[in-house]
């Protein structure tokens, strides 16, 4: 006898950063994107070995409505969000957690996380590993950028472009009085970075 595996649900819905749709079971975030012009476009960037089988449903409806109050300028650091990133090393796993640690306000860059995950000289494999994360947002890939403050790259839906959007959006939140979590010793916003946003 098999054990019955847990229902998957897709769910999708409009955002103040376009399209979202999110895949999940139970209370864990599978994938999650975002930034698409249609509601078939966020489905379509999905992973189809994800989507076979799943349901179409509203799902999680409170992580929907704090994804929907970020886009829109509501801090949140999503850090209680239980998350499935797939099959990941050791190393990656690691990488994961200290990058769901930066807070929103702050960015750290590729050789950072690689020394806070214990693999000082990894900034590659951490940049792999960023490139490859399905749960943008919540595993906040975007705050990572390269030593000189560079954005790099991004993978998400609208590259580099979407990284900057984000950036700018939490700026704007900590200018506001809206400050980041406490608790984190990674760096802030660079002063350079905040300008080159403006």
């Amino acid at each position: 006898m098999t054990a019955d595996l847990p229902v998957r649900f897709v769910t999708t819905f409009p955002s103040s950063l376009g399209w979202m749709a999110a895949i999940g079971s139970g209370c864990t975030l599978e994938e999650l994107t975002f930034g698409h012009a249609s509601m078939q476009s966020a489905l379509d960037a999905l992973d189809p070995r994800l989507v076979q089988g799943a349901r179409r449903a509203k799902w999680n409806l409170a992580l929907i409505r704090r994804l929907r109050a970020y886009a829109s300028g509501t801090p949140d650091d999503f850090r209680d969000v239980r998350v499935d990133p797939g099959a990941v090393t050791p190393f990656q796993r690691r990488v994961i957690a200290c990058c769901r640690r930066i807070p929103l306000g702050s960015t750290a860059s590729y050789g950072e996380l690689a020394a806070k995950a214990g693999s000082p000289g990894a900034a590659r494999a951490v940049g792999q590993c960023m490139a490859a994360n399905r749960i943008p947002l919540v595993i906040p890939c975007h705050r990572v950028v390269a030593s000189d403050g560079g954005l790099c790259g991004y993978s998400a839906a609208g590259g580099l472009a979407m990284k900057r959007r984000l950036l700018e959006l939490e700026a704007a939140m900590v200018r506001q009085g809206r400050p980041p979590p406490a608790g984190s010793s990674l760096t802030s916003f660079p002063e350079s970075l905040l300008e080159s946003l403006r």
